[in-house]
Formats: structure tokens, sequence, C-alpha cells
């Protein structure tokens, strides 16, 4: 596993750490690597479905939004690229 020094840590934030590890009830290095892990990785991951899904919703699309670009989106296959 790495190994991380921060240097130069005021000591009003050290003591504040202190203190939520206490409230937690683990040492300050838990609550350290809980704080870092929280704020670089996320529990869920964001997937582009689910994003797209709640992108339509929040701006409103219907079915019958989607129905429309159906009707009007080309319909010509495409044609492969020829190299040579």
């Amino acid at each position: 596993m790495a190994m991380l020094t921060v240097r130069n840590l005021p000591d009003d934030v050290h003591r504040a750490l202190r203190m939520q590890a206490a409230l937690h009830g683990r040492s300050t290095e838990a609550e350290v690597r809980d704080i870092l892990a929280a704020a670089v990785k996320p529990e869920a991951r964001v997937r582009l479905g689910d994003a797209l899904a709640a992108l339509s919703r929040d701006i409103g699309l219907t079915n019958e939004d989607f129905d429309a670009l159906a009707r009007v989106r080309d319909q010509t296959p495409a044609v492969p690229m020829v190299f040579g």
C-alpha cells in the first residue's frame, strides 16, 4: 500500500480531524483514509445510460419526442470505409 505524508497541516485542522475521528470511533489516520476515499472514489459509479435518462427527465423529454426523432432520423445504411 502507498503511504502519504501531509506537511504543513494547520494545528486547527489536525485538531478537527482528531475530534471527528473520535466521534466516529477510529484513529485519525483511519479518518483521513475514509475522507480521502469518499472524496475521490464515489460509492456508486455514474452510468451513462442512467445519466442520460435523468437528463431527459429533467428537461421534460417524452416518448412522443423520441418517436418524432425516430421519424426524421436518416435511415440510410452506413457505407464502410475503403482503404487502399
